[in-house]
């Protein structure tokens, strides 16, 4: 279903992604050899990145619906139900695996080459690579199971 957005939502989105990629550009999550650092434990900086956002996204998703009725440029929060199963847990080891082996993760990808960093096109095409295996895989259990 297609989402209509106002020209305030378009511009707050923007306003988001900036301020996304600027924080990644900022605490270097868009050079491979800190993410590599950070996983084999010689340089904790990422650290406090990851509390940070973990710390935001508490207070946003919890904090925020208990003192607003609704959201800013939207009509109701809206749940968001997860159910932990074998999918979404091999699908979380997967994606660690390959952020530790290439020290690469998407968002900060997208943001590295925003910042001129070619060399993480072949990063992102194996993450293309994956995502389109995975729909195709995905595909075939569905009509497996109808």
């Amino acid at each position: 279903m297609a989402q209509t957005k106002s020209p305030l939502g378009t511009v707050a989105t923007l306003a988001s992604g900036l301020l996304f990629g600027f924080g990644l550009a900022w605490s270097t999550m868009i050079r491979p050899e800190s993410v590599l650092a950070f996983l084999t434990f010689d340089d904790l900086g990422l650290l406090f990145v990851l509390g940070c956002a973990v710390g935001v996204n508490l207070l946003a998703y919890q904090l925020v619906p208990r003192l607003w009725s609704r959201p800013l440029l939207g009509t109701a929060f809206q749940p968001r139900p997860f159910e932990l199963d074998r999918s979404a847990l091999l699908g979380g080891v997967l994606f660690g695996v390959g952020w530790g082996l290439c020290g690469v993760c998407p968002g900060p990808a997208l943001a590295g080459l925003g910042a001129g960093n070619l060399d993480l096109l072949i990063a992102l095409a194996g993450i293309f690579a994956g995502a389109l295996l995975h729909g195709l895989w995905a595909g075939r259990q569905a009509q497996a199971a109808a």
